[in-house]
């Protein structure tokens, strides 16, 4: 049946491993070999943390009753022999639930309850305040514990129509997406706002998340849920009913959550399930005729949403985990669950495979640049030396004395060019400053004040897509004059190091611009999120200020994310372009040291001579040996991860 989703996702984790070793032994050797500078040491240290923190999020997707809890069951948790997410009848996922792992905090189940719905902070700020949530501890080794302290995310609430308005669950102006009125007059909701599930499983560890959402009204009235989390996943699993297809409410989620008008939704990371196919086994038909009518659902529901008909995956998911737990194959075969596996495996961590190993591949060049630049400096200055002392065969002592005074003398403009360097140094700063304006907190902060404040126009927010295109127009420009800014910076540092390089023999050469358009792609798909969130069907939230701040707040999440990670690109230009220039002045001084030195001994001993002309040559074969090593050792970090995992998993299991 091929190799399932968590078989492949084990192979992955173990390339990420290996591979985070072999950074750390890379790492060690060039500081030993005095070739991690400081542009170099942060290309390693961000190389590193991606590969120990890159996640992998899966997100599924569904309305109420749709069997998404039993799917994740029957992926990720069958080898407990039991469900361990609430799926029985009447029990469901009630808040979004986040299942992850972090070493640091231990096995236990957070909740944060609804209220904080009414104060003003966003959800990443509630998960820096942990004395704030629930917390539950779980007992790993108990599946029993486990599934009965799960079961928590389903509990519910029952407040007034007015707690429920306020909460974001109840609208005058939309009364068929109303939950239902209990005959106290009271209005059933969720208890907690959102879950965090942490807990040591095999494939958590490893870095998978798994996003368990709740229906459509607990989507809609939680913004940041639609615009930051859902949109982020690597992947999004949208469950329907076999028998159903695509409802209307389906359709509303698919629509206004999953699918905007500028998406493909063709893409690789929606996938759609027709769950509880087994309802549809009937011992009156054939399975011939099963199968034909499962084969029509699947044809109507990729039309209907607009995809191709391999991503839309007919299973039975309570018959798969049954299969996985009693081991019974041909009932696993029967439940098709392997297929919806294996569509996992292959667009989920194939792309994200592809993403990681084209990020580790530029990585690992631009660091062997600059490692091979400070090698290539010492081999400049050992020949420079070589030529030097070659020269003095023969010579008297006069001349080997204004030799030394030449150099002296050499030295002495050396130290005076400081001063030029640092006048170079100070108007790079002071450019450089505009561009950390322009991308800082402060600027985003004032943006999303004036949103804010337009939001909170009175009357129906007719206008609030217009708010939003503005703000989005103002960001793109900071963004443009951010890389022009740059792109300034970029011309004087080239029209510097060729002006130093002339003057002093340097090598330098300016490290690549920032590419800050790929951050104006990630603009505009945050306002792609945001705009399909901004239709007809949420006007009337729109119109309420509370539920207007919760989604600018929820923007400014989303955003600053994106600023952060531009500005670190920013940052490490300017640690590459310095790193070079203290490289190459430390190894001058430390060039005139070794030269002084050598006419010292020199003019001590007559073997002096031959016996430093010896120590260049042996010093150049040692930096030979250096460059084949550092080939060697980065050459090791840009093997294909797939290929790499596999090849690993039989040495693992012979060891």
């Amino acid at each position: 049946m091929g190799t399932s989703f968590n078989d492949q996702f084990d192979q992955y984790g173990i390339w990420r491993r290996e591979f985070a070793l072999r950074l750390k032994l890379l790492s060690e050797w060039l500081k030993d070999h005095e070739l991690l500078d400081a542009a170099v040491e942060e290309r390693l240290r961000r190389l590193e943390t991606q590969m120990r923190s890159d996640k992998v999020m899966v997100a599924f997707v569904a309305e109420f009753s749709r069997g998404k809890s039993e799917l994740i069951n029957a992926i990720f948790f069958a080898g407990y022999k039991r469900r361990i997410m609430p799926a029985s009848a009447g029990r469901t996922t009630m808040c979004p639930t986040e299942l992850g792992y972090d070493g640091g905090v231990p096995p236990c189940l957070r909740l944060l309850p609804i209220e904080t719905r009414l104060q003003p902070q966003p959800l990443m700020e509630w998960r820096m305040v942990p004395e704030k949530w629930i917390r539950v501890d779980l007992d790993v080794n108990d599946p029993a514990q486990l599934a009965q302290a799960f079961e928590k995310v389903s509990e519910v609430r029952h407040v007034t129509v007015d707690d429920a308005k306020a909460l974001g669950f109840w609208h005058d102006d939309s009364p068929e997406d109303n939950p239902m009125l209990a005959s106290n007059g009271l209005v059933e909701v969720p208890r907690w706002r959102h879950a965090l599930i942490n807990i040591a499983h095999p494939l958590l560890k490893q870095g998978l998340v798994i996003l368990d959402t709740p229906g459509l009204n607990a989507i809609g009235a939680e913004p940041e849920l639609t615009v930051n989390l859902i949109p982020q996943a690597h992947a999004v699993v949208f469950i329907l009913g076999a028998d159903t297809g695509v409802t209307k409410s389906d359709l509303a989620i698919w629509r206004e959550h999953l699918i905007s008008d500028s998406e493909e939704a063709g893409s690789d990371s929606r996938l759609v399930v027709l769950n509880k196919i087994d309802t549809m086994w009937d011992s009156l038909s054939t399975q011939a005729q099963v199968q034909a009518q499962i084969d029509r659902q699947r044809a109507t529901s990729a039309e209907i949403l607009g995809l191709r008909l391999d991503q839309v995956i007919p299973v039975s998911a309570q018959k798969g985990l049954v299969a996985k737990v009693n081991n019974d194959a041909a009932l696993l075969q029967a439940s098709n669950l392997p297929a919806l596996e294996r569509a996992l495996s292959d667009g989920v961590l194939g792309q994200r495979q592809r993403i990681l190993r084209h990020s580790v591949t530029t990585g690992i060049g631009e660091l062997r640049v600059e490692a091979m630049r400070a090698i290539n400096i010492r081999r400049r200055d050992l020949a420079e030396q070589m030529i030097e002392l070659k020269g003095l065969r023969g010579k008297n002592t006069s001349v080997i004395r204004h030799m030394r005074a030449r150099i002296e003398q050499e030295q002495g403009e050396f130290d005076i060019s400081g001063a030029k360097i640092h006048a170079v140094r100070s108007v790079h700063l002071k450019l450089l400053r505009e561009v950390f304006t322009l991308l800082g907190t402060s600027t985003l902060k004032a943006e999303m004040a004036e949103l804010t404040k337009a939001l909170r126009t009175p009357g129906l927010k007719l206008g609030v897509k217009r708010a939003y295109t503005l703000t989005f127009d103002r960001l793109r420009a900071g963004l443009q004059r951010a890389q022009s800014t740059s792109g300034d910076i970029q011309s004087m540092l080239t029209g510097t190091f060729r002006q130093l390089n002339t003057e002093y023999g340097f090598s330098l050469q300016a490290p690549k611009e920032p590419d800050l358009a790929r951050y104006a792609r990630d603009l505009e798909l945050v306002e792609r999120s945001h705009n399909q969130y901004l239709g007809v069907a949420n006007a009337l939230r729109l119109a309420q200020p509370e539920f207007a701040d919760r989604l600018v707040r929820a923007l400014g999440t989303r955003l600053r994310m994106v600023y952060e990670s531009a500005l670190a690109e920013v940052e490490l230009w300017n640690k590459s372009a310095a790193a070079q220039l203290d490289a190459q002045l430390r190894e001058r001084r430390r060039n005139f040291g070794r030269r002084l030195e050598a006419i010292e001994r020199i003019q001590q001993a007559a073997s002096g001579l031959d016996d430093r002309i010896a120590e260049i040559t042996a010093q150049e074969a040692a930096l030979d040996e250096l460059d084949a090593k550092l080939a060697e050792l980065t050459s090791h970090l840009t093997e294909a991860p797939a290929a790499n995992a596999a090849a690993m998993e039989p040495q693992r299991q012979t060891a």
